[in-house]
């Protein structure tokens, strides 16, 4: 009796059991599709008002017309279905939804087949959402992931399907889906990873776009192209199995796919150049939304040798505490043909060669030998080198040499410092000051005698700029990267007008007797490792205790600057201007004038140094002499 009670009980108690969770899905039911209801309520005003929003795409040229970079989204060309190769379609299909062409808008087959992938996984590995309620997700929702969107996902699907053809849909899908590198649909994406339009891509290329749909950043063939191939792996195996090609197409096309890659981007250097002139864009050519396209002065060889020097530099003097710089090359116009901003742009966007103000050290004397120069100073005229004292100031010589009595000339060419101070003090402050701010340096200046050995922050475009006015006989350079600006139906939005001509800083007297003093601190001075097989000009710069080391110059065609130092500003071991950054420099300009004869440049820098044809009166005495 007591067992038969018990069975009694324990099936009464299912039925229950059953009878409550009947109840319970029933109230579940009637919950969800009251929620679904209200959910619903709001569709007919959001498909209304379809949405593709989208940032304005900056496409930035260098001067040889080949793509920098790219900022904000680029809309490809709509095409249409005919147009696209029944081979990306069908990649498409095998790694996003296989059962397009057979389901509602929603695949609950495809859905129970990424749930049991999931639970087998212990992770999701695998999503359920067709290609359907992606564009309508695209189209009409936001990307939060919250149960109200999925329902009206799911909603929308169902709808697009009743109101569009199978291949509308998937019309829509390829031109509007995100594929990378700032790109919608699948024609921008071809032009702008293979270069070619959509319809002479590829199966291993249609395979590689579609991998893409997976996480655009991680697989894009520029700058992740091993990840790339391994990822077209996948998809043309999910073709095979899928049937939409064979074994042997699968095999072949993995195997000789890996040669069709596209070369990735010599580091993202340029990135420094390419934020810096998209900065002030705005007060360029006023608030746009139209796509632009910018060409730019950026030289795509120089650029990249000047990477792989200073990178190779940094590399092999790791030992001396040396952990960043910065550089530039500028023609003779203004115009910046290379810019490194700092060591490795992707763990620092800061750009050292714009935005860092550093003393230059002895970098800057030549700004006060300029001055005297123009107030009547000759270059043989003699100065004093020796200790001194001003109050509380006492400047000294590097390794506490004194050589007494000196020719304006030796003072530059041999760095030494109290001559440079004494002749700040002769010619004033303020003199100096001015003369500096018409030559192109726009920071700061402290008013004060030690400003003669570098001592205020300047950053280093405003150094070489500068020097570049010095270069072009005393006549202001204005630095500029962007040529012409145009928009997405080539209309001229802006066009560089030649700002650097007629407006004198300086005497062209004062600045040629600066130059020829200038190159004798590379072939005898404290720039001697920055000697080319042409003639050239410049000035070592170090600040005190080692924290900033310098080299600026010029030949006749270029002015470069290099400056080496730590974020934190704390000292390198021993690195002065006229070593690794003179070395850097010299290798650099090398670089820059592999392509010309050295006659040609010998006799543009004689150009340079005496635009009217003849040389300064120093100068003449000077090749007597030798």
């Amino acid at each position: 009796m007591a067992a038969k009670k018990k069975k009694k009980e324990a099936k009464s108690f299912l039925l229950r059991g059953m009878k409550w969770m009947f109840v319970g899905g029933l109230w579940a039911g009637i919950a969800l599709g009251l929620l679904t209801a209200w959910y619903a309520m709001e569709l007919p005003g959001i498909v209304e008002s379809p949405h593709f929003e989208r940032r304005s795409a900056i496409t930035i040229h260098a001067n040889d017309g080949s793509e920098l970079a790219r900022y904000g989204e680029l809309k490809g060309v709509s095409v249409s279905l005919d147009a696209v190769p029944g081979h990306l379609v069908y990649a498409v299909m095998a790694v996003e939804d296989r059962r397009f062409y057979k389901h509602f808008g929603i695949d609950p087959v495809g859905l129970l087949r990424a749930m049991a992938r999931n639970l087998k996984e212990g992770r999701v590995v695998q999503g359920g959402s067709t290609i359907t309620q992606q564009l309508a997700k695209n189209l009409f929702l936001s990307q939060e992931r919250t149960l109200k969107r999925k329902i009206q996902e799911a909603l929308l699907a169902v709808w697009m399907e009743r109101q569009l053809t199978k291949d509308e849909i998937m019309t829509a899908y390829l031109n509007r889906v995100y594929l990378g590198a700032g790109t919608y649909g699948v024609d921008a994406a071809s032009q702008t990873y293979f270069d070619k339009p959509i319809h002479d891509i590829s199966l291993y290329e249609s395979a590689m776009l579609a991998g893409l749909l997976k996480a655009p950043s991680r697989y894009s063939p520029q700058s992740n192209p091993e990840l790339a191939a391994r990822r077209a792996k996948v998809v043309l195996s999910a073709m095979e199995d899928a049937g939409y090609i064979t074994e042997k197409e699968m095999k072949s096309q993995s195997m000789r796919g890996q040669a069709a890659l596209p070369k990735p981007s010599v580091g993202q250097g340029e990135r420094y150049f390419t934020d810096w002139i998209t900065a002030d864009l705005s007060e360029m050519i006023g608030p746009t939304d139209r796509n632009l396209t910018i060409g730019t002065t950026l030289d795509p060889d120089i650029q990249h040798a000047a990477e792989e020097i200073f990178a190779e530099i940094l590399r092999q003097n790791k030992d001396r505490a040396v952990t960043q710089g910065a550089l530039i090359v500028m023609a003779r116009d203004g115009a910046i043909l290379a810019m490194i901003g700092g060591a490795n742009f992707k763990d620092s966007q800061f750009n050292r060669a714009t935005q860092a103000r550093r003393p230059p050290g002895s970098a800057f004397k030549p700004f006060v030998f300029l001055a005297a120069l123009e107030g009547g100073w000759r270059p043989y005229d003699r100065i004093v080198d020796a200790p001194l004292s001003e109050g509380k100031y006492r400047p000294e010589n590097f390794e506490n040499e004194y050589r007494g009595d000196v020719s304006l000339t030796d003072a530059l060419v041999l760095s030494l410092n109290t001559s440079a101070v004494r002749l700040m003090r002769d010619v004033g402050v303020g003199n100096v000051i001015n003369l500096a701010h018409k030559m192109g340096i726009r920071a700061d200046l402290a008013r004060d005698l030690s400003l003669a050995l570098g001592s205020s922050g300047v950053p280093l475009i405003e150094l070489v700029t500068a020097y570049g006015t010095m270069a072009n006989d005393g006549t202001e350079l204005r630095p500029y990267g962007i040529t012409r600006i145009t928009d997405d139906e080539d209309n001229l939005l802006y066009v560089h007008a030649d700002l650097n001509r007629g407006s004198r800083a300086v005497s062209r007297y004062a600045t040629g007797e600066l130059r020829d003093m200038m190159e004798d601190v590379i072939t005898r001075g404290t720039g001697q490792r920055a000697r080319l097989p042409f003639p050239a000009a410049g000035k070592t710069g170090t600040s005190q205790g080692f924290r900033d080391a310098w080299f600026v110059g010029f030949t006749g065609q270029y002015v470069a600057g290099v400056w080496l130092g730590n974020d934190d500003n704390s000292p390198m071991k021993g690195v002065t201007g006229g070593g690794l950054p003179a070395e850097i420099w010299r290798k650099t300009m090398m670089a820059a004038h592999e392509k010309q004869q050295e006659s040609t440049v010998a006799a543009d820098f004689t150009s340079a140094r005496s635009s009217d044809g003849s040389e300064s009166f120093f100068s003449m005495i000077r090749n007597i002499l030798n």
